[in-house]
């Protein structure tokens, strides 16, 4: 029996006739309505709320991935806050190097025009003098937002930069759930799809800025994770999934910017940064670069701390890498008021001696949910009043005024945080999970270079998420040791800076194909009893 399904969203009306039994989220995949979903549909994540009424009928809010079609019905689609207006961190560590791409132009008087050349081969001839309009684009892919800044290639100048979310991360949130969903031709199709034109539509919004056209860009950098450069790329990532986890891609390679679907001059090429492994991707060789860490004395340890947490270990110049599944507890998913960092979610917080809490919220609006750099600001507070123990349980025997905090929400225990706002049991149990994977890898590099904590001279932590991170609040939930204390610099959006780098200079690609030849990759599942490292890396408290 065939039902008709109404879908009411940012003021348009789409409708599609779908089979009884099937669920609100297929039906809305099915109408191409983008529905946020990060839990791919398994109703772990409770993010595809919906209003959904029968007839005349008051309507009623839902989870779409959980709901069935049973009759005709009206779905409103409930416009998440966390979707806009993101707090997408741009800048990042960068070096000075001295600018030799690979394009250069030459205005011929004789003939009025200007001859485009890319590692001297000519490629195209202009009309009129354009020496001058020369332009790249350094492209930051992260698994939730976006980035994508425009450079002059004559001066290296960063004439206008965007940031937007990722859309992808409304199907799947994290890396797993991506491979899974585009391990198939059609959700492949609809991955890159949402990818390129949320892309296209930003390389607009800064060519407009800049006042400079689309066909004087030449060079693009799309920097990455292995997953996303599949993706970007509409290489199907499935082997990703797999042992050996073997990458169809390798980068270190330039394609066709117009073959990929990008809105740009024929000529213009898109070049991918060396990949490390399956999960060490181009977005840490970029790092890695910009950082120069690989000629950095001493022992310096690389921290990108996402979904997926990449690890390098540099000690004298020689790198070892490992990735841990973090999932998406540091991104604000699959807790239970938890969001990306938009206008309202609370980024910082804070209890007293006198049990008074201090909560900082994004734009200092009032708080409606808990971004990444919260989340772990409440659950160090947390350890620190001894409202948790080490094992992440709530102490119900906790008295005074702390005791207030602690209150109930459809009879179960939860911490309040602001009106509305609160973080339950399995939410800190998320922050467990995480938090012990990047630790485990940390504890494991070291064991596997014969290092211990007290060893590591600086502690770089990159990524447009952990920039917003408080040090404090890392070393006391148990993700950094206490030896690192005093030692922790934050580098910023590496992926898009040393992006930059690779469009601006050519001996910087060829520096990045020598790091990724010699690095090692430590693969933590190949570590005897790295399970047991992993749980005892789950407490709150631990002596490094």
């Amino acid at each position: 029996m065939m039902k008709k399904v109404t879908f009411h969203h940012a003021g348009q009306t789409t409708s599609i006739i779908v089979h009884a039994g099937e669920s609100i989220l297929t039906a809305a995949r099915q109408a191409g309505v983008i529905l946020d979903s990060p839990c791919n549909g398994n109703g772990t994540c409770g993010k595809c709320k919906v209003k959904v009424s029968v007839l005349d009928e008051q309507p009623e809010t839902v989870l779409a991935c959980n709901t069935n079609v049973q009759n005709d019905v009206t779905v409103e689609i409930i416009e998440r806050q966390d979707n806009g207006n993101l707090q997408i961190k741009h800048e990042g560590l960068a070096s000075i190097v001295e600018i030799d791409g690979v394009i250069n132009k030459k205005y011929i008087a004789e003939t009025g025009r200007t001859n485009v050349y890319r590692n001297e081969q000519f490629i195209a001839s202009e009309q009129g003098d354009t020496e001058q309009d020369s332009y790249g684009l350094a492209i930051d892919i992260g698994t939730t937002t976006l980035v994508v800044a425009l450079i002059h290639l004559l001066t290296g100048q960063e004439l206008a930069v965007a940031g937007a979310l990722n859309p992808q991360s409304r199907l799947a949130q994290d890396v797993l759930s991506r491979i899974r969903y585009a391990s198939n031709e059609q959700g492949l199709f609809e991955m890159n799809q949402l990818l390129i034109e949320e892309l296209n539509q930003m390389i607009a919004q800064v060519t407009i800025e800049a006042g400079i056209s689309s066909n004087h860009i030449y060079e693009l950098v799309l920097s990455g994770n292995t997953c996303m450069l599949h993706l970007a790329t509409n290489t199907n990532p499935v082997t990703l999934g797999k042992y050996p986890y073997t990458p169809v891609i390798r980068g270190g390679n330039a394609l066709s910017a117009s073959d990929l679907g990008f809105s740009l001059a024929g000529i213009a090429q898109a070049y991918l940064p060396p990949i490390i492994s399956a999960y060490v991707g181009g977005d840490i060789t970029s790092g890695i670069l910009v950082s120069r860490l690989s000629k950095s004395e001493g022992t310096s340890l690389f921290i990108d701390i996402g979904t997926n947490g990449e690890i390098v270990l540099a000690a004298n110049g020689k790198l070892v890498a490992t990735s841990t599944a973090a999932g998406p507890a540091f991104e604000g998913m699959n807790i239970s008021c938890g969001m990306r960092a938009a206008p309202g979610a609370v980024e910082g917080f804070d209890l007293t001696s006198e049990g008074e809490s201090i909560v900082k919220s994004i734009a200092d609006q009032v708080p409606v949910g808990i971004c990444g750099s919260g989340l772990l600001d409440i659950v160090a507070a947390m350890v620190r009043r001894r409202i948790i123990g080490k094992n992440g349980k709530f102490n119900k025997n906790i008295t005074g005024q702390l005791s207030t905090f602690l209150t109930n929400v459809n009879g179960k225990m939860v911490f309040s945080v602001a009106e509305g706002v609160f973080l339950s049991q399995p939410d800190v149990r998320q922050v467990q999970l995480a938090k012990g994977a990047i630790r485990g890898g940390i504890e494991a590099l070291l064991d596997y270079q014969g290092l211990v904590a007290a060893e590591v001279d600086r502690v770089l932590i990159a990524g447009s998420f952990g920039y917003h991170l408080n040090p404090e609040s890392l070393i006391e939930i148990g993700l950094l040791p206490e030896a690192f204390r005093g030692k922790i610099e934050f580098l910023g959006n590496t992926s898009k800076s040393g992006s930059q780098e690779l469009l601006l200079n050519q001996t910087s690609r060829l520096e990045s194909r020598k790091i990724v030849e010699y690095i090692a990759v430590l693969e933590l599942a190949t570590i005897d009893n790295f399970d047991r490292l992993f749980v005892k890396c789950l407490d709150f408290t631990m002596v490094s």
